[in-house]
């Protein structure tokens, strides 16, 4: 198979959709790379390495999707890229479908067949190509938390494990999975005061037993979150419902009683945000204010560290690569039902039955359109 990965387009994007160690293991096996040229320099990754590894390297993006058979890159394609991709094409990326119309119109209308490695299951219900980055967007979350609460940010002045004496800030996070459990580490490595909200018991269990006495745990009912919410210095939105848009758990009236200067960080924002205030932010222009509490809503959180994610990201996706190469597209998929679960759109049809619901549109499921 030809497979050919293009430079990131997105706003300080420098992720790469496949490293040297990625292109050597594809090309041993038979198969044809072809990556734009500088798509790695962002992460220190020269053309010459791609070379060595056996790839091809191509002067543009337009290059690269013509050649290709399958599309391998970090975020989703922007609307420059949308005429490029052609019809039969795999496309293997990051997708985040539900809150954009105009992505999901673009790709039914080229009739690619559209793997989302956010919606991609494994065995335990996981998912495991989602993971990595939800790993470092929880670490990142209080990163960036710390930074904006100071005071030259616009924020309260608080430093998030105070000093003996001070009182360490207040942080809640919502939702226990992945990225949260990651936030819940930092911040409890930083000496903060820590609540975790989540619906399931059960999570909230085996938190308590992972983090002890020193984590709050609280079952996510409206007004004990209203309440903490009230206290709180930083909080942290984790919550996520694959392939669907991101529930609205902070609501605009919550951010009227909360602190003037704390900051909210939205993870959930690839997924339209987990507030109703939310709105996807870049790294250029990280953060808005609104009622007198900053909004850090990044839609590449991952992106700011690019060389750590990049990596991550190539150890989660390689094997699925491989199988989708080694195969072709419609056998790899029939094959393989926790694969499939990442087909988001295929020939024009959307076979994601969250993506479908979210945005209107019929629900054909996966194996009548392979």
């Amino acid at each position: 198979m030809i497979i050919g990965t293009p430079k990131e387009v997105k706003t300080k994007e420098f992720r790469v959709g496949l490293i040297p160690a990625s292109v050597h293991e594809l090309t041993n096996a038979g198969h044809e790379v072809w990556i734009e040229t500088q798509a790695g320099h962002g992460i220190g990754i020269d053309d010459d390495a791609y070379i060595k590894a056996g790839a091809k390297i191509a002067q543009s993006a337009q290059e690269v999707y013509e050649k290709a058979e399958m599309i391998v890159k970090v975020k989703e394609p922007q609307p420059s890229e949308y005429p490029l991709i052609k019809e039969g094409q795999i496309l293997f990326t990051y997708l985040h479908l539900a809150p954009d119309p105009k992505q999901t119109a673009a790709l039914i209308e080229s009739k690619c067949v559209a793997i989302a490695y956010e919606t991609v299951t494994a065995p335990d219900g996981s998912l495991p190509l989602l993971k990595p980055m939800s790993e470092v967007a929880g670490r990142l979350s209080i990163q960036a938390g710390m930074r904006f609460l100071e005071k030259a940010q616009g924020g309260r002045g608080i430093l998030l494990g105070g000093v003996p004496g001070v009182a360490p800030a207040k942080v809640v996070v919502i939702g226990g999975g992945v990225s949260g459990t990651e936030a819940i580490k930092v911040a409890l490595g930083s000496r903060a005061n820590v609540t975790v909200f989540d619906k399931s018991v059960d999570r909230l269990r085996q938190l308590s037993d992972l983090f002890g006495s020193s984590l709050n745990t609280r079952y996510a009912v409206q007004d004990e979150l209203t309440e903490s919410l009230k206290k709180a210095d930083l909080v942290v939105g984790a919550v996520l419902v694959p392939g669907a848009s991101a529930p609205k758990i902070i609501k605009k009236d919550d951010l009227k009683k909360m602190k003037k200067g704390s900051v909210v960080v939205d993870i959930a924002i690839d997924q339209g945000g987990c507030m109703e205030t939310s709105k996807p932010t870049t790294h250029d222009e990280p953060t808005y204010v609104v009622d007198d509490v900053i909004h850090y809503c990044v839609a590449n959180m991952p992106g700011a560290v690019p060389h750590t994610s990049t990596f991550a990201l190539n150890h989660a996706t390689l094997s699925y690569v491989m199988a989708i190469a080694n195969k072709g597209a419609k056998q790899a998929l029939t094959d393989d039902v926790y694969l499939r679960e990442g087909l988001n759109v295929c020939y024009g049809k959307v076979t994601h039955k969250s993506v479908a619901g979210a945005l209107g549109y019929n629900y054909t499921p996966a194996l009548e359109v392979l």
